[in-house]
């Protein structure tokens, strides 16, 4: 056995079932999630509205008194998205151009956070003041932690307390992000049934669509929760 891999088994041991099982659960939920989406959009995709998702876009923000915010579209799939530093309303194509159920509850959705940014919610408020230390943390994290675990193996913890701390940003980030989409959603559906632009089967469609599109931030959040866990875990066994 090399030095390096007399160094390593210490590390590898114990926890790693756990940490197997516990990756593995997280990529199978965000699987069956993502592919479930994905069939709700796919089919509500095809029931045709009168508005394609630009005009309900625009037609929210008009509605709640928000006439500063432009609605923008951009390239991709699923790249739908409220910026609050430059005040837009980020539609990918097929939504920013079509007419149908699936692209309605998207562009309300995301002018939920455009509602949310003017009456200054306090969870996007959170989520925003936390972006700049995520970006930094997410990028150094998995480096500083691979160190601090071969160092934990020789008692010297103190680099994995700080990939710890740097997980917990991330693991926070992901926290605070479930009340936000959320009560995004809860505000698009009360919009888009109190002008009856979706109603009856068209608005449960569009509710469900929004559910699952939430429950990948679900998984994400639970999935972050279960990693700092083990990292946790793995940080008082080393101090033991």
């Amino acid at each position: 056995m090399t030095e390096l891999a007399q160094t390593m088994a210490p590390v590898l041991a114990g926890g790693n079932l756990f940490y197997l099982i516990l990756t593995g659960g997280a990529m199978l939920a965000s699987w069956l999630v993502g592919a479930t989406l994905q069939r709700r959009f796919a089919e509500y995709s095809q029931r045709p509205t009168h508005l394609t998702g630009a005009q309900v876009a625009q037609k929210m923000l008009h509605d709640n008194g928000i006439y500063d915010v432009q609605i923008i579209s951009t390239p991709g799939q699923l790249t739908d998205h409220y910026n609050p530093l430059d005040r837009t309303v980020n539609l990918s194509e097929v939504v920013y151009h079509q007419a149908n159920v699936a692209a309605a509850a998207v562009a309300a959705h995301e002018c939920g956070h455009a509602v949310q940014h003017a009456r200054s919610y306090a969870a996007l408020k959170m989520r925003s003041a936390l972006v700049p230390m995520v970006n930094l943390a997410s990028h150094w994290v998995q480096y500083v932690l691979i160190l601090g675990l071969i160092m934990a193996a020789s008692g010297h913890t103190f680099v994995l307390w700080i990939g710890v701390v740097l997980f917990s940003m991330t693991t926070l980030f992901s926290i605070v992000t479930l009340p936000v989409e959320f009560d995004a959603s809860r505000r698009a559906l009360a919009w888009l049934d109190s002008t009856r632009t979706l109603a009856g089967l068209d608005h449960d469609k569009a509710k469900n669509a929004l559910f699952w599109a939430a429950m990948t931030y679900t998984v994400a959040a639970i999935a972050s929760i279960g990693q700092l866990l083990y990292y946790v875990f793995r940080l008082l066994e080393a101090r033991r």
